[in-house]
């Protein structure tokens, strides 16, 4: 069988035939495993990227039945029941299985995906990050006092988390590390079209979440819709415009265009449909699961749900193999959860079919140990709770970020700068 898509679906549909008689082949156009959850810890340097990543090979190592081959399926066969990639291999399959997740959504706003940084992906978290601190070592170089922003489009979980993160690194260690910068001329701006903060969420959750937002000093811009983004700001749908040196884009996600090319049955969103058994359509021998599949009852493309579709697909494949029928798929809600930073968070588990809502510090660590315990692999846990213990419980002013490289300033360019602006 073949499992494309090395997310949390495809890695627990693979826990699931662990002790299947099949022979696994996992496919992904990577050869790791980022947990998105924490990207975002990533792009404001509190983590390594290695800390959120985990070598997909490495699941061999406790499961024999497994391979691994780098690709981009491009085209599905369902009748010669083949593969297509796009360096031009190809690979045949008893059982299919597509878990291969969503992309950043940018609803047509213009200029957004040439103009923001998205976190949906290692390579976009560190590009953000790396943004992040060429404007803070240029603006340091400069003698202009020219005030900072960072626009963050979008107030759901991860727009929540990386505004209190932005702010956080502001508040904490900006005054220690750049001194040259005055931290209230940095600023954070949390930008959303509907009038309150994680939608999702109970009210009272929400008015907590805004609250702890603007204890931080983040300015939240609610009831406000993006027109356009350019290289230098956002401008909004009123006219208004605001300048700001980088542009986060944490709203919405959608289904790639290639898997149009892939000939299955879409649904909403670009979804491939599957039924109460999680099989495509029309296709007995390929499933789909995670953010990919639309169930007849539609789920939150969240992490939770596809990682109970992989599991539930794998026990399906087993079972199909030694002649049992199959079994409807029924999703558990477990709750959800978003942190705004140290000590404040805001939680709504589900306990015997009820909700339990809390916040503060105790859903904090709620959240803390439950995105520690959910990371693939004993080394990556470890290293992602040394790398959080130290930056929310030792004291804020031996806070050192995780940073890459950022371009040289010099100074001669920052003067020059500075009287082109006064000239204009």
């Amino acid at each position: 069988m073949v499992i494309v898509g090395g997310g949390m679906a495809g890695l627990m549909c693979i826990r699931a035939l662990r002790k299947a008689d099949v022979d696994v082949t996992l496919v992904d156009r990577h050869t790791y495993n980022a947990f998105q959850p924490l990207l975002y810890q990533v792009a404001t340097a509190g983590l390594n990227p290695g800390d959120v990543t985990y070598f997909l090979r490495a699941a061999r190592m406790s499961q024999r039945n497994i391979s691994f081959r780098q690709g981009e399926l491009v085209g599905i066969d369902s009748d010669a029941q083949t593969l297509a990639f796009k360096d031009g291999g190809s690979m045949s399959y008893d059982f299919l299985v597509l878990s291969t997740g969503a992309t950043t959504n940018y609803f047509g706003t213009k200029g957004a995906e040439e103009n923001t940084f998205a976190i949906y992906t290692r390579a976009q978290a560190l590009a953000l990050r790396d943004r992040i601190f060429t404007n803070l070592e240029h603006a340091a170089a400069s003698t202009s006092g020219e005030e900072l922003c960072i626009a963050v489009v979008g107030a759901g979980p991860t727009g929540v988390e990386m505004a209190g993160a932005l702010a956080e690194l502001r508040n904490d260690a900006m005054a220690s590390i750049y001194p040259e910068l005055d931290p209230r001329r940095t600023h954070i701006v949390l930008i959303e079209m509907a009038g309150k903060v994680l939608g999702p969420f109970d009210v009272k959750l929400q008015e907590y979440a805004a609250k702890a937002l603007r204890e931080r000093g983040v300015e939240l811009r609610l009831n406000t819709s993006v027109a356009e983004v350019r290289p230098d700001g956002v401008e909004f749908g009123d006219g208004s415009f605001l300048k700001a040196g980088a542009v986060v884009w944490a709203t919405g996600v959608t289904i790639p265009k290639l898997v149009a090319g892939w000939g299955l049955p879409q649904g909403r969103g670009g979804r491939i449909t599957v039924d109460e058994n999680l099989r495509v359509i029309g296709h007995k021998n390929i499933f789909a699961a995670g953010d990919l599949a639309l169930t007849p009852d539609p789920l939150p493309q969240l992490g939770t749900p596809a990682q109970q579709e992989g599991k539930h697909i794998g026990k399906q494949i087993s079972a199909q193999i030694i002649g049992r029928p199959l079994t409807a798929f029924t999703y558990h809600d477990k709750g959800t959860m978003a942190t705004i930073g140290r000590r404040a968070a805001v939680c709504d588990i589900k306990v015997l079919g009820k909700s339990v809502r809390y916040t503060g510090s105790l859903a904090w660590l709620t959240w803390m140990l439950l995105h520690i315990v959910l990371l693939l692999g004993n080394r990556n846990r470890l290293a992602t709770f040394v790398n959080l213990f130290t930056k929310y419980l030792a004291p804020s002013r031996r806070t050192n970020p995780i940073v890459g490289d950022v371009p040289v300033f010099e100074h001669g360019q920052a003067i020059r700068e500075e009287e082109q602006k006064k000239q204009a």
